[in-house]
């Protein structure tokens, strides 16, 4: 198995267009979108007025927890192993289509609620009143401030006199308090501090009054409670804007007159922004987002993005898991001169409309077009024991490589070898004895290359592929007349000797034209139908079409296949002929190869990807004589729930 698929586990559209009746000059800040069927980001400029701004956007989240519970099992291969792709389908409609524009895809910074709202045409549906779901201006319906928490200490006069006390508060604003040793009531500047000599609980009382004065007086935007020597801020506006303000510092804290206990947080409710919080920094590994984009021609599009970076930033934990925000980049969006509580200031915009680019939801009746990232990585096992050529000076170097496997069933499962574990393990070649049906004394000599490490050497150094498999590449340069070969896995140190196989090889010959070929494909252990939750491997033989085998006395059980080191597959739904899982012949995931070993080629499919209660069909794709060659043949199969 190569590919996993993780459909959006929440998303919304988010808008601040004006509503139906434009004459009304009302906004739908409030409307949510979340139980859509479709997905939609638009520009319009100039509608209401002759510079008015109206803008959609979508936010869409993923399952990152699963897609790292399913790394950490191994389901999914390690960092740098594999790749994730964001795909969102076009939903056609009857609406303008706009064109040639770009789509920003960026990370949300706060969390956020989908809603339950379905109305995309008159945006009747609100999230007011308690009613859970995030919109242009909030991001949830738990409207909270931010709080923070200090800890006066008992200081002495000398301790305390002119430190400072830094606080800002969710709009920017600042004020430096005084702590002034020559005053016993607070000001709006001052924090008193002649009758708290040494009296925390009093120094507490007079840090609350100085910030209650400063919100009186309108230059601090706080409120400030005691209890003890315990003073709490809470910013007077709710959001999360309260928790990314400078918040507390100064002399105070570095020279130990005060304690943060906490800085302001817990602030929930209103974006910072209008139209959502985004990662929108250059991207840092560990410390920012990546930034993505995606470019129309037509508008009618499907979006497939490689967000690697982004998925595994929030798989390791150095960012959380938000989602995805989805709109027209900046200089798509329109041209606005000012911003206000719900028009963003964009002077690099567009004085003309992009409307409107629409995709299907997770809630789609359309099981294929929902959004999902999908996983993608190369797990092709490529064992040439049964494609085992000697080296040629008619081939490069690389094409002289041989590489074999050896599968440590223990049991019926896959085990590592405990001696060896995922360390190093060595393969010495030997020829056959006189009739070629066990290893003779004799070690080969072996050909600088692959895993060997220097000419003459009598031993491969193997290596790890995954649990209980192990690999080693070598050229072999032996006496043509030898028949048969022997590979002997062993423990360089101790000489336990592990497993003992047999290898034909072949001579590479070049017979001067092209030797292109028709092949006939079966896939030899198909079922009728397959359970959802089955994760099946399928064994395909391939034979030249037009093939003669040589006709002895007694039969052979055993039918010789041809092995096509690139060969892809590709899913039919076949209610509609629909492709639902594209070959990768043009991915350098390679994600639908086939692997191949000793018995032919075979790969690993995951039924989940497939909504039960159809019948599909696997189509192969060959690369023969340069190019890539369809087959004609489709192979069966039907999904079901059980």
């Amino acid at each position: 198995m190569s590919i996993k698929r993780y459909i959006a586990t929440k998303d919304n559209t988010i808008t601040n267009a004006y509503g139906i009746a434009l004459a009304e000059r009302s906004r739908a800040t409030g409307s949510n979108m979340g139980a859509a069927d479709i997905l939609e980001t638009f520009s319009i400029y100039g509608q209401n007025t002759t510079s008015s701004a109206e803008l959609s956007r979508i936010l869409i989240q993923f399952p990152v927890d699963t897609i790292s519970s399913d790394r950490t099992a191994g389901t999914i291969p390690a960092s740098g192993s594999t790749k994730f792709f964001l795909k969102m389908s076009n939903a056609r409609h009857s609406e303008q289509v706009p064109r040639d524009f770009t789509l920003s895809v960026q990370a949300v910074s706060q969390s956020w609620q989908e809603g339950y709202g379905l109305d995309m045409d008159t945006y009747v549906d609100k999230t007011k009143d308690s009613i859970d779901g995030s919109n242009w201006t909030n991001a949830s319906s738990n409207i909270t401030k931010a709080t923070a928490t200090v800890t006066a200490l008992s200081k002495t006069a000398g301790q305390a006199n002119t430190r400072k006390l830094l606080i800002t508060d969710i709009a920017g604003n600042s004020v430096n308090f005084t702590i002034d040793n020559s005053i016993s009531t607070s000001t709006a500047t001052n924090i008193a501090f002649s009758n708290a000599n040494s009296n925390a609980n009093q120094f507490g009382t007079n840090i609350a009054a100085a910030i209650n004065a400063a919100n009186t007086a309108g230059t601090l935007n706080v409120t400030s409670s005691v209890s003890s020597a315990t003073v709490t801020l809470t910013q007077t506006v709710s959001g999360f804007a309260g928790n990314e303000v400078a918040n507390i510092s100064g002399t105070a804290v570095t020279d130990s007159v005060v304690t943060i206990v906490n800085q302001f947080t817990g602030g929930d409710g209103p974006w910072v922004t209008v139209g959502g919080d985004y990662h929108s920094s250059a991207y840092v590994p560990a410390e920012t987002m990546p930034n993505y984009t995606h470019s129309f021609s037509s508008g009618t599009e499907d979006m497939e993005l490689d967000v690697t970076a982004a998925v595994e930033e929030w798989i390791a934990g150095t960012q959380t898991n938000n989602g995805f925000g989805v709109f027209l980049s900046p200089g798509y969006e329109a041209y606005t001169t000012a911003s206000d509580g719900s028009i963003l200031l964009n002077t690099s915009g567009q004085r003309t409309s992009f409307y409107t680019k629409r995709f299907f939801s997770r809630t789609s009746e359309y099981f294929f077009r929902r959004p999902y990232i999908e996983a993608r990585w190369d797990s092709r096992v490529r064992d040439d024991r049964g494609n085992f050529y000697y080296s040629s000076s008619l081939a490069p170097a690389s094409d002289n490589l041989n590489t074999i496997y050896l599968y440590n069933y223990v049991r019926g499962q896959l085990r590592n070898i405990p001696a060896i574990g995922t360390g190093k393990i060595y393969v010495t070649i030997y020829s056959g004895s006189a009739n070629n049906t066990a290893p003779s004394t004799e070690k080969l000599a072996l050909s600088i290359g692959g895993d060997v490490v220097a000419a003459g050497n009598f031993n491969v150094t193997g290596g790890y592929v995954s649990t209980g498999i192990y690999s080693a590449s070598f050229a072999f340069t032996g006496a043509t007349a030898l028949k048969t070969i022997y590979d002997v896995w062993h423990n360089y140190e101790s000489s336990i000797e592990y497993s003992t196989g047999s290898i034909v090889p072949r001579s590479l010959v070049s017979p001067g034209w092209d030797q292109y070929q028709q092949y006939t494909t079966k896939i030899t252990n198909l079922k009728p139908s397959y359970s959802k939750e089955e994760l099946a491997r399928f064994r395909v033989a391939i034979r030249p079409r037009n093939y003669s085998p040589t006709i002895y006395n007694v039969a052979s059980s055993q039918m010789e296949m041809a092995i096509i080191p690139s060969a892809s597959y590709e899913v039919l739904r076949l209610a509609d002929h629909s492709t639902v899982v594209n070959n990768s012949t043009g991915s350098s995931t390679r994600h639908t190869y086939l692997s191949y070993d000793n018995s032919g080629s075979y790969f690993d499919f995951d039924m989940s990807i497939l909504r039960p209660g159809y019948m599909y069909g696997f189509k192969f794709i060959y690369h023969i004589s340069d190019n890539w060659r369809e087959q004609e043949e489709i192979h069966k199969f039907r999904v079901e729930e059980n």
